[in-house]
């Protein structure tokens, strides 16, 4: 009988020990801010920007590791609200209704805008017309003829380039005519680049920033400057252009966060809306949310090297 009890307390000494260790192990992969694993579903438009960003992040905090899922807008916002996805990078913000179906789960959206994007119309370098007007554009989208332009290219039906152009023309669907939709931004280009004629409609960003095998047909292609419907003068998708709210076809880019908690989504959110996140946007050709400082150093004497 003592022999039993000695062997049952064996099991449980062993059995409470390894709860211990397994305990002490869990506590020590917890997510934070800095460290754990994260999914981000990401606008395709604005895939480049993102990939340099966690690139970054990673690189500065090694036990952060993210991944990214980019998908049409209408597919972005349907996960996060199904909570399929966590965290989301868009061009838009969420609306009222969306906001409430959070709220109803008790769950507070942080919502980081970060930086100036700006959608670009593009066209086949023999165009030796690299002037548009967005009238034409919108009168195009409308369903109006002799618009002069043979065709628009879209990466996606659910986009939000889609989606931005429909709300600027005051239409529910694009004509069924001499509209065309690919998959993705470098489809897109690469069709504009082998076709005469056509304007593509794509992120600013997979110009300023083409993957290596798309860089000789960048090259192929003209980025138009656009007039607004309210201006005289033509300008281009350019930091400038965007930091005077000179370029018409301008949207903002947003982290949204509904972890619920304080994971690495947030401190990813806090990184790209930071310095270094701001210097990163800056060099990409977008426009930062704030101007990343620049620290100088002032010296009463100059300095001369030891002979």
């Amino acid at each position: 009988m003592l022999k039993n009890s000695r062997f049952l307390g064996l099991v449980v000494f062993v059995f409470l020990f390894a709860m211990c260790n397994q305990k002490s192990k869990n506590e020590s992969d917890k997510e934070t801010i800095l460290k754990g694993t994260l999914d981000i579903t990401v606008d395709e438009t604005v895939k480049p920007i993102v990939e340099d960003q966690v690139a970054v992040f990673e690189g500065t905090y090694y036990d952060a590791k993210i991944s990214i899922t980019p998908k049409s807008e209408a597919e972005v916002i349907n996960d996060l609200l199904n909570k399929k996805a966590k965290v989301v990078v868009t061009t838009r913000n969420l609306t009222k209704e969306e906001i409430s179906r959070f709220e109803k789960s008790k769950i507070v959206p942080r919502v980081t805008p970060f930086a100036k994007d700006a959608i670009a119309l593009i066209s086949n370098k023999s165009n030796n017309d690299t002037l548009i007007a967005l009238k034409t554009v919108i009168d195009f989208i409308q369903g109006k003829s002799d618009t002069g332009i043979k065709g628009l290219v879209f990466d996606n039906p659910n986009s939000s380039t889609v989606r931005y152009m429909k709300e600027l023309a005051k239409v529910k669907d694009l004509p069924e005519q001499g509209v065309f939709s690919f998959k993705t931004n470098d489809e897109v280009i690469k069709f504009v680049s082998e076709n005469d004629g056509m304007i593509g409609v794509v992120g600013v960003n997979w110009l300023s920033q083409p993957s290596p095998n798309m860089v000789d047909i960048v090259k192929k292609i003209n980025v138009l400057s656009v007039k607004g419907l309210n201006d005289t003068k033509y300008y281009s998708p350019t930091q400038n252009d965007l930091a005077e709210v000179k370029y018409p076809l301008a949207r903002d880019l947003f982290i949204i966060n509904c972890q619920g908690y304080t994971g690495l989504g947030m401190g990813f959110g806090s990184f790209i809306a930071g310095d270094i996140g701001q210097r990163i946007v800056l060099k990409s050709g977008l426009l930062p949310v704030r101007t990343p400082g620049r620290q100088l150093q002032i010296r009463k004497e100059i300095l001369k090297d030891n002979e």
